[in-house]
């Protein structure tokens, strides 16, 4: 894992003040790769990687160049299948210098050009430039797994795994785009390739991009993609222990695979199905005892330890776990925007970023996880909501139906206790609506997007001239309309929350904060096509959520893990930010006077919310995540906007840097 930057085709051709750049830009990414810094420079391109080592420590330092230099790499992420394709580079007369995953992707690049995304297995971000074309080529995984962003800046095309990155350039500065702040507040992410900050872009998820001279062009080389209805709803003459043994199969190479590192792997433990498959599964193929890494909580309302701990002693796993606090999460709170550099509408990511210190202090720089079952293989209560209200909206008036939508969201309190009228009131929203390609998500999309009521008269002003251009919905491949209905939401689930959130913010920014990598067997793109061409009933059968990974659940689990039900990873926010010893940024970011200056909110709407957590009542979901929602977008404008400073730069006194000047034919 590393932290990469660059900066192609500037103005200015003075070398030094290009390094310089260089070194302010991996100075602000060091979280990501404190082990060694590299810099490539010539009349066109610099580039610059801050490398964490995990494979081939003693020689895989970047920039890595091919035989004859006209090639150069700097790279974020694993490819885990290198080792495969190695043998067949070499036999097509590719000579290595190192042991590295990096090398063999920039052979294969050399090889096979853009197609050589198709062949990789990983998680990846990287650039590569060709000196002799004067090319230079950004790839990105295909689940958004490894973060890449870059903006085009007085004549230059600037790229880094962070926006702190290309901050610290000159050319490049902050400003909140209310647009992608509505998106947020509504889908609870920005939609793929935006960012909150105006002329600041991310390469989507399994996209590429090519800039020579002053075109640049962005292609798509995968897509997430599911079999026409009709094929998804039966099992096409193959029996559920068919599907079983392929399944065991790639889940089982998917993670061992994951393991191979030359330092050690530990495993994230949730108490749930997921994660505590992966960890079984790798606790059978490492030769020493696995490590397993939890999240506790005070609040028990969110606290899963009592399963952890069970399946810890049931795998004989060494098991470390942070009890995290309301304080704790409040005072890591403004941390964690400055990792994750979005507004968020909840908390969850701070104890993971208190968890991945956690992980770090023990030792360990990589972690399985579990992330993506859920998508994959149907275990959200939306889906089962989903179908609850397709089922109920084929009988509107029927007092019975709706009587089902009490057997989801457990996690949520209060809400198995709320009268039936209201349930039914609240869920009848977009009934009838079931043609809506967005049928599934509209309820909680139309709820969320009640937080805009916050919204200061600008900032509306702007998203409404927005919206008039239809620019605001979600795209869809032209395939979506022949899926069947859980294939549609799981598509907007895994392109939405899941790359744009889950794996970002929840994942690789607060873990890389504190140099930690995770690897997630189920998202490897073999295990992601396999569980979209399943029956649809061998994912979500009745309202049994992941009904083929419980069956494989059934053989290497407890029945209180296996058959448990699903509850999502969440953490308290009200009552972290307004409890005994909440730290002072709060009140001080909430004030009137601060929301006035910085413009995207009502200050009274603002004061209204806060009178009413500080009078004991009790907010409500919604209101609950507009308050994260704010107090992160003061947090951003703050880090970002007012008060952003450039750290000083890496330098040769303090870092193993390496320096390739081709110029100077000199590395």
């Amino acid at each position: 894992m590393c932290g990469i930057a660059g900066i192609i085709n500037s103005r200015d051709r003075d070398a030094d003040l290009q390094r310089e750049k260089m070194c302010r830009m991996l100075a602000m990414i060091r979280h990501r790769g404190p082990d060694q810094f590299g810099i490539y420079h010539d009349s066109k391109a610099t580039l610059g990687s801050a490398r964490l080592s995990i494979i081939d420590v003693s020689s895989g330092q970047q920039p890595i160049t091919n035989e004859d230099e006209s090639l150069w790499i700097v790279f974020n992420g694993e490819i885990f299948n290198y080792v495969e394709l190695r043998p067949e580079l070499e036999q097509r007369g590719h000579r290595f210098a190192t042991n590295s995953d990096t090398e063999v992707l920039l052979h294969l690049y050399e090889e096979f050009g853009p197609g050589c995304l198709a062949r990789l297995n990983g998680q990846f971000a990287f650039a590569i430039w060709d000196a002799r074309k004067q090319i230079l080529f950004l790839g990105r995984d295909r689940l958004g797994i490894r973060p890449l962003f870059y903006a085009h800046a007085n004549g230059s095309l600037v790229f880094a795994s962070e926006v702190k990155a290309l901050l610290a350039c000159p050319e490049v500065t902050a400003e909140i785009d209310p647009v992608t702040l509505d998106q947020i507040f509504t889908y609870w992410s920005p939609l793929p390739g935006r960012t909150v900050f105006k002329g600041i872009q991310q390469l989507p998820p399994g996209h590429f991009l090519v800039s020579s001279g002053e075109e640049t062009t962005v292609k798509r080389y995968w897509e997430l993609s599911f079999p026409p209805e009709t094929t998804t709803s039966a099992a096409n003459g193959r029996g559920p222990d068919e599907y079983l043994e392929e399944f065991r199969t790639l889940l089982t190479d998917a993670t061992s695979i994951r393991l191979r590192s030359d330092v050690p792997v530990g495993a994230y433990l949730s108490g749930g199905l997921d994660s505590s498959i992966v960890a079984h599964l790798a606790a059978t193929r490492t030769s020493a005892p696995l490590t397993t890494f939890s999240v506790a909580f005070e609040d028990r309302d969110f606290d899963e330890s009592a399963f952890q701990l069970r399946m810890s002693r049931f795998l004989g796993t060494r098991h470390e776990v942070f009890r995290a606090t309301h304080v704790d999460i409040a005072r890591a709170f403004p941390d964690v925007i400055w990792h994750t550099e979005t507004p968020l509408t909840r908390t969850a990511p701070a104890p993971m970023f208190l968890l991945s210190k956690l992980v770090r202090s023990a030792g360990f720089k990589v972690v399985l996880t579990g992330e993506g079952a859920d998508e994959f293989l149907a275990g959200y209560d939306i889906f089962k909501e989903s179908a609850i209200r397709r089922f109920w909206a084929r009988h509107p008036d029927s007092e019975f139906r709706p009587l089902l939508l009490r057997r989801l969201y457990p996690d949520i309190p209060g809400l198995a206790s709320t009268s039936h009228s209201f349930l039914t009131a609240f869920f009848r929203s977009g009934l009838l609506e079931s043609n809506s390609p967005y049928y599934s998500h509209l309820v909680r999309w139309r709820n969320s997007a009640r937080a805009r009521r916050f919204f200061s008269h600008e900032t509306a002003e702007v998203v409404a001239r927005d919206a008039a251009q239809n620019r605001l919905a979600p795209e869809l491949p032209p395939c979506f309309a022949t899926w069947g209905p859980l294939q549609r939401s799981q598509y907007l689930e895994s392109t939405i929350f899941l790359s744009q959130y889950l794996l970002s913010s929840q994942g690789d920014r607060v873990a890389m904060a504190h140099s930690v990598e995770t690897r997630m067997p189920f998202l490897d793109y073999r295990v992601v096509e396999f569980c979209n061409r399943l029956p649809s009933a061998l994912k979500l059968r009745g309202l049994t959520d992941k009904y083929l990974l419980r069956q494989l659940g059934r053989e290497f689990l407890p029945p209180e893990v296996w058959r448990r039900p699903k509850r999502p990873y969440r953490a308290p926010i009200y009552k972290s930010f307004f409890c005994e010893g909440a730290p002072d940024y709060v009140s001080e970011l909430l004030s009137p006077q601060q929301i006035r200056s910085i413009g995207m909110f009502k200050p009274d709407a603002v004061g209204q919310l806060v009178r009413k957590i500080t009078s004991g009542l009790q907010l409500g979901e919604t209101d609950d995540m507009a308050l994260a929602g704010i107090l992160s977008t003061q947090l951003v404008h703050h880090h970002f906007v007012s008060h952003f400073r450039a750290k000083p730069p890496v330098s040769a006194q303090d870092s193993d840097i390496k320096f390739c000047d081709a110029r100077a034919a000199a590395c």
